[in-house]
């Protein structure tokens, strides 16, 4: 896992990036999954779909919360809102706190 310090504070600041970021170092399996190998800061590259491929056999409410990080960084991503109804309350609460972060602007501790 990447330590949030050696993240550009840019992208902690970005409406994209934050709202992904977020989700990757607050998820049990996304965080595991910030690393190098999937995330290029400099370039400001996501190795989507190596973790679309890594994330096949994930339950749907973990592929769920990968898709609304690729999502929330880049509309191009689809994600379908109704499978937020896999989530349990915790990740239902952090999903929603990254929607905030990237559509209203919510401060928060990233």
């Amino acid at each position: 896992m990447i330590i949030s310090s050696s993240i550009p504070a840019q992208l902690l600041i970005d409406r994209y990036w934050r709202s992904t970021l977020y989700l990757f170092m607050n998820h049990s399996k996304l965080q595991h999954f910030l690393t190098p190998k999937y995330f290029d800061f400099e370039e400001g590259s996501i190795e989507v779909t190596a973790l679309k491929r890594i994330a096949k056999p994930w339950s749907k409410s973990e592929r769920f919360m990968l898709d609304l990080a690729f999502h929330l960084y880049n509309e191009q991503h689809i994600v379908n809102l109704s499978d937020m109804d896999y989530l349990d309350d915790r990740n239902r609460a952090l999903a929603m706190d990254a929607i905030r972060l990237r559509f209203f602007r919510k401060q928060a501790n990233i």
